[in-house]
């Protein structure tokens, strides 16, 4: 018997906005788009630190303490407690570090992830009647089942995932909503002889007494071709919802291009025809649809429609609103240069650990520009698995040290470029960590939108969610609201 969804006879939004960064798409965000009528969209990567740095930034507002106390498991508060030390009143003081995840991760540190997830989805809901949906990364597994527990146990009502093929996590969705044990297959880098490991992951483990069963989110996967989206629909473990068609201008990571890797004069990929999806055959497949990427324009909406879409997912307009996450300073000196085009976004092949080419955003006042990043891996989201010679599982990075990169059987070459997204993008939504008297500098990403920007701006230097969506569904034009 499988739940049935919280949003089945609600009308599909228009609208989706992006699940971006780590804390870009807060839940502040995502209240403001879901209090429009359309589907805000909490990211969940990191969000068990996110929870610590608020705490030690003091809780400004209270919102973070507020939304833990309706927490269902009142004793996972006690081991968050262990690590967060305020820092109020010492802005240089380091951030505490919540342990790495490992292959079996235990209970305490799953609490963890389940309740830096609660936090977000209860204050992107609080207050209003409209859907909210959260944003994780395929690729990184370790945190996911516990992450969507704890998002289910708020009330979320949708699940997007891409960055790999979220093939088993239907299943899972329902597995959880009656607090079932659900497993994935951990994927693992190089050769594996025999099944691959398991990750698991029992709700019966955190509660004394369970309760009734839970609402199962709707499940939308993001995709970039028409043969992944076609085997997710008639392969997943359980139902598809929804396909979210995401092309190579969307920010963030990009699926590599098909067919032989071909680079452009500032070694950026080239896509071509064989990375254009079939919308027809989509269409084909029976589910709704809708298409990211160079879409946050009333004609994007529009086309999509004509396309046979349910409407459109859109990230950049959003990630510079009022309401989103990212450091106030970075959004005013952004859309202050987007104005005089003097931005670009670069798809960078070797930025991102994972191997996926990633937007970054290049400015003149950028403060990353020219900084030295300390190599290291202290927060460990983006991490590979890979076998040890003895048998065991074990987890290494191509953005930390070289040699002990090395050492952990990775390729020297694998490292060359590399930066970590997790603490940079950490400080791009205003939590960067300190490093012996200096600051963890920003990594900002957006799509390639934002050089187009300034046709919605017309001459504004900040506006809010609500702007957008009026934007883009033409109820108004974008004059300030």
């Amino acid at each position: 018997m499988t739940p049935a969804a919280r949003v089945g006879r609600d009308p599909l939004p228009c609208i989706i906005q992006g699940g971006m960064g780590v804390g870009i798409s807060n839940w502040q965000l995502a209240r403001a788009v879901s209090r429009c009528g359309q589907l805000g969209v909490v990211s969940g990567v990191g969000l068990d630190t996110l929870l610590v740095r608020r705490l030690e930034d003091g809780d400004p507002g209270g919102h973070v303490r507020q939304a833990m106390a309706h927490f269902p498991i009142p004793h996972a508060l006690a081991a968050l407690e262990r690590y967060v030390r305020p820092r109020r009143h010492d802005a240089r003081a380091r951030y505490s570090l919540l342990p790495l995840y490992k292959l079996q991760a235990s209970p305490a540190r799953q609490q963890l992830s389940m309740l830096g997830a609660f936090v977000e989805v209860w204050l992107a809901k609080a207050g209003h009647a409209g859907a909210v949906g959260i944003n994780l990364l395929t690729k990184i597994q370790p945190p996911t089942l516990p992450t969507l527990y704890g998002a289910m146990l708020a009330g979320v009502d949708y699940v997007l995932m891409g960055a790999g093929i979220p093939r088993e996590i239907p299943g899972a969705l329902d597995l959880l909503a009656f607090h079932r044990p659900a497993q994935l297959r951990l994927e693992l880098t190089g050769p594996v002889e025999g099944e691959a490991p398991k990750l698991n992951f029992d709700p019966r483990q955190h509660w004394e007494r369970l309760p009734p069963p839970l609402a199962r989110p709707k499940f939308l996967a993001i995709v970039s071709s028409t043969l992944l989206a076609t085997a997710l629909v008639k392969k997943s473990t359980g139902s598809i919802d929804g396909l979210v068609i995401e092309g190579p201008t969307a920010g963030g990571h990009n699926a590599a291009p098909r067919g032989e890797l071909r680079l452009n004069e500032q070694g950026e990929p080239i896509y071509g025809e064989r990375d254009e999806v079939n919308l027809a055959r989509i269409r084909d497949l029976g589910v709704p649809f809708w298409i990211a990427g160079g879409m946050g324009s009333p004609r994007g909406l529009q086309e999509a429609r004509a396309a046979g879409a349910a409407g459109i997912q859109v990230g950049t307009l959003f990630a510079y609103c009022d309401e989103s996450g990212m450091a106030e300073h970075l959004k005013r000196s952004v859309l202050a240069h987007a104005v005089q085009h003097a931005v670009h976004v670069r798809t960078d092949m070797r930025a991102s650990p994972t191997g996926y080419p990633f937007k970054l955003v290049e400015w003149p006042a950028n403060p990353a520009a020219g900084a030295t990043r300390t190599r290291m891996c202290d927060l460990g989201y983006l991490r590979e698995a890979y076998l040890t010679p003895d048998g065991t599982v074990g987890f290494r990075c191509p953005g930390e040290p070289e040699d002990i990169y090395v050492k952990k059987g990775g390729r020297r070459e694998d490292t060359v470029g590399r930066q970590c997204l997790c603490n940079g993008l950490l400080a791009t939504a205003g939590h960067p960590q300190q490093r012996k008297g200096s600051v963890e500098p920003p990594i900002v990403t957006s799509g390639n939108d934002l050089e187009r920007i300034s046709e919605f701006l017309r001459g504004r230097e900040r506006y809010r969610a609500e702007d957008v969506i009026r934007y883009l569904t033409g109820v108004a034009d974008a004059a300030p609201s």
